[in-house]
């Protein structure tokens, strides 16, 4: 399906297209009060925010992007140090997004990917965040050093995708179709599609039938490997801190729940922690909406 072709999800929403380090970002923008970033995890795009945006935005000014190299945002080139795709960048590229609507503080929501991009913004821009949510991840750091056998069985995509291109790239192509609705039904509490509106699935298959952003795909996650590892390490070193109140949201079903408390990890990292499971797998916006916004906005509206 064409872009132009496809259903409008934020009915009311403007349609911005921002130029960024990371080339041009594509974004909807509405709603009114505070301003609120909604960043979007793999292998979605900004469409995943769909049912809880009317409500949010009843309390919030919404900006709610495609990350680079997903959706309908610029594909940063490819290099051999994954540069362009750390969450460093991608929180650079969110930075210039806001600067260039006008916010210079605002409250910041992430989801899977756009979740390590929120943390990411955390440590490296904290006097631009009120606030942070981060939703059914552990840190980089975290997750690597917790992978045994039955956690790389859970999250086999973080080594699948790492891999050299073209590799993952081409296996991917060869069925991707297949390879998307296997992997967002994978992750639901359910094991199936059920939660997804057929017209966000529709915004999924979009994007994820272009080989390009196949391509920019695999390189967030060998970014993740290597220099987004890199990055949280000398952190953890230098006993750098989140001092930016966080909230952690997981599903009971979701991918950040095996092993640890997740909460016990996050307040490791930040000095104002708090968070608590939600019903359903990693898709907690499409999963169980009602239940996030009952998590998220008393959180949010403490500085409203």
């Amino acid at each position: 399906m064409s872009e132009a072709a496809l259903p409008d999800l934020f009915p009311g929403f403007e349609t911005r297209h921002v130029e960024t380090r990371s080339g041009s970002l594509f974004c909807r923008v509405g709603g009114r009060g505070l301003p609120l970033l909604l960043v979007h995890g793999y292998p979605q795009s900004h469409a995943m925010w769909h049912k809880v945006a009317p409500e949010l935005a009843k309390r919030f000014t919404l900006v709610i992007p495609d990350l680079p190299g997903y959706g309908r945002s610029s594909i940063p080139a490819l290099s051999d140090d994954h540069a362009a795709y750390s969450k460093r960048a991608a929180g650079n590229a969110m930075i210039d997004l806001m600067s260039a609507l006008g916010h210079d503080r605002f409250a910041l929501v992430g989801h899977d990917r756009g979740a390590r991009v929120s943390y990411r913004m955390a440590l490296d821009h904290p006097d631009r965040l009120t606030r942070v949510a981060v939703l059914d991840i552990l840190p980089t750091f975290d997750y690597w050093r917790r992978m045994d056998r039955a956690f790389a069985l859970k999250i086999y995509h973080w080594a699948f995708l790492a891999q050299p291109a073209p590799f993952p790239e081409n296996m991917i192509a060869a069925s991707a179709d297949y390879y998307l609705d296997h992997t967002l039904a994978s992750w639901t509490a359910a094991k199936d599609l059920s939660a997804f509106h057929p017209d966000a699935l529709a915004h999924y298959h979009a994007f994820f039938s272009q080989a390009d952003r196949i391509a920019a795909t695999c390189e967030d996650y060998r970014a993740g490997a290597t220099i987004d590892l890199d990055h949280d390490k000398a952190d953890v070193e230098a006993g750098r801190k989140i001092d930016v109140p966080l909230l952690a949201l997981w599903g009971g079903a979701g991918i950040a729940q095996s092993g640890e408390t997740p909460l016990d990890v996050w307040r490791r990292w930040a000095s104002d922690a708090q968070g608590t499971a939600i019903g359903g797998g990693h898709f907690m916006a499409e999963e169980n909406p009602e239940e996030l916004l009952q998590k998220l906005l008393p959180f949010l509206e403490k500085d409203a």
